[in-house]
């Protein structure tokens, strides 16, 4: 059975540079991109437009991962990191609903703790912890009230391990794992603070992983093509979603649905794909663009229209917005 999405609306040039990151709250979609400027746009407004509320000066030289808390989370707390090496940290005002700069950490800030160049960033659904990776494989967890770094996985020996292309934290906040650009998937144990297990199955750099909403699953994907299904109770391999063959495009975004029966990818060949994890089998595949698509995210519930909706964007500088239209 496929399921049937409908272009609701596009933003066309919602910025002048390549749209990098996605990030969602329950009210809003906060985009990231190669300028300075972090837009974020209302969710929940009647007209189904979803106009900007606020733009955010974050970067001068451009962004390229934003984050907020998964599904559950207040989206009270964003994190955002720039080409220049810099984290800052958002915090949205109750009263007002604006976000404001809570700090900042820098690139020194980041060295002097050990950290390195700081790439992708995760936060838990409590808000109260980032987890981040690293140009030479650490991954970070830092707390965020008390502004300090709490933890440090490392991935290879001599503080020397591959690029930490992802990153993302178990809705329990028990979990911490990361993709690596030689094809590593790692995952480590928040409590005990060690390496739970090193996954197989991907042998190209993982461009994405995520754990699914109800903590019993992480889906890993990146040039292979191929998206890999992990149960995160012992790291076994329980499933491969693969529609492309040995031709598959890279696989650059993941997204769960919020009940978890869905799994949202996008790729460099611009296409969208919604994949059923029950079957196994991708249900609806749309584009907008032949150009790669950088991020895509689930709207989450209670946005304007009725109905699943979904983002993406990328190359193209535009957001294309899809809506539910049923199944065939």
């Amino acid at each position: 059975m496929s399921k049937q999405y409908l272009t609701t609306h596009t933003v066309d040039n919602a910025h002048t540079t390549d749209i990098f990151s996605l990030a969602t709250t329950p009210t809003s979609l906060l985009t990231a991109s190669g300028s300075s400027t972090i837009n974020i746009h209302r969710t929940n407004d009647p007209s189904g437009t979803f106009p900007i509320s606020q733009s955010l000066t974050a970067h001068k030289l451009g962004c390229h991962h934003v984050a907020t808390s998964p599904r559950g989370g207040n989206g009270d707390v964003a994190a955002s990191v720039g080409f220049g090496g810099d984290i800052k940290i958002w915090r949205r005002n109750p009263d007002s609903g604006d976000f404001a700069l809570d700090y900042e950490i820098t690139p020194a800030d980041a060295k002097s703790k050990g950290a390195g160049d700081v790439w992708a960033v995760a936060l838990s659904t409590d808000e109260n912890y980032l987890a981040s990776t690293t140009h030479d494989g650490k991954v970070h967890v830092w707390d965020i009230a008390a502004k300090s770094l709490v933890q440090t996985y490392e991935t290879g020996g001599n503080g020397q391990g591959s690029f930490g292309l992802c990153v993302d934290l178990s809705p329990d906040g028990r979990m911490t794992a990361s993709g690596h650009h030689n094809g590593s998937v790692y995952v480590f144990n928040n409590d005990a603070r060690h390496l739970k297990y090193a996954l197989s199955g991907l042998a190209k750099p993982v461009r994405a992983v995520a754990f699914s909403p109800g903590n019993t699953r992480l889906a890993a994907a990146g040039d292979a093509g191929i998206i890999a299904i992990y149960d995160i109770r012992n790291g076994e391999h329980v499933g491969i979603l693969n529609s492309g063959g040995a031709s598959s495009p890279w696989i650059t975004s993941l997204d769960w649905s919020d009940t978890g029966e869905y799994l949202l990818s996008g790729s460099a060949d611009g296409k969208v794909k919604v994949w059923s994890i029950d079957t196994g089998t991708c249900v609806a595949t749309h584009s907008e663009t032949d150009k790669i698509l950088w991020s895509v995210r689930w709207l989450r519930k209670g946005a304007a229209q009725s109905g699943e909706l979904f983002c993406t964007a990328g190359a193209n500088r535009s957001l294309a917005f899809y809506r539910e239209g049923g199944k065939v």
